[in-house]
């Protein structure tokens, strides 16, 4: 078992994109030495002229694609973010987490500071014990900093977050064939 088991990280870089590049990355570095690994990453929309971020959702285990962004904003928002398309990725992981060796989930945000979205991944992670690793919006960080406040913050470095969750043993990044 993780020495960090039911705990959480926040993985902090100034570019989100860095972070859900490098979460990505070490999630599939962590399948290749057989661990089990649960959760989602994010991938950018790739469109032009949007201030929203909401972009697609990718399950780590299974490569399936969650569209989370919505073509036009509701009224009143610039936001195009899809609560169902977010509920939707949820509900395809939760139940593997239970399995896991480490859950990845993309980030703590506006759905989940309202107990939506991804909210109720991160309570079955904490129910079993699983070490979460995430990313944080920058405007609910109090939020979160309330919902988990033994959460540790990492630099966007590959094997001090290896090692927090315990996988040193397991896997060290940088080894021959692995990808930093």
């Amino acid at each position: 078992m993780a020495t960090n088991a039911g705990r959480i990280a926040v993985v902090t870089a100034a570019d989100n994109d860095i972070a859900q590049k490098l979460l990505a990355s070490l999630a599939a570095e962590w399948r290749r030495a057989g661990l089990k690994v649960a959760g989602l990453t994010t991938e950018a929309h790739g469109l032009a002229d949007r201030s929203c971020s909401a972009g697609i959702l990718c399950d780590i285990a299974t490569g399936v694609r969650f569209q989370i962004y919505l073509d036009e904003p509701p009224a009143g928002t610039s936001c195009h973010l899809d609560g169902s398309g977010v509920s939707s990725a949820c509900a395809a992981i939760i139940d593997r987490i239970a399995d896991s060796d480490v859950v990845v989930l993309s980030k703590f945000g506006k759905l989940e500071a309202q107990q939506k979205g991804l909210y109720p991944a991160f309570e079955a992670a904490l129910m079993t014990g699983k070490p979460i690793l995430t990313t944080v919006a920058r405007k609910h960080r109090d939020t979160f900093a309330a919902y988990a406040p033994q959460a540790t913050s990492l630099e966007p470095d590959a094997a001090a977050i290896t090692a927090w969750c315990g996988l040193g043993g397991v896997f060290a990044p940088g080894a021959a064939g692995s990808r930093r």
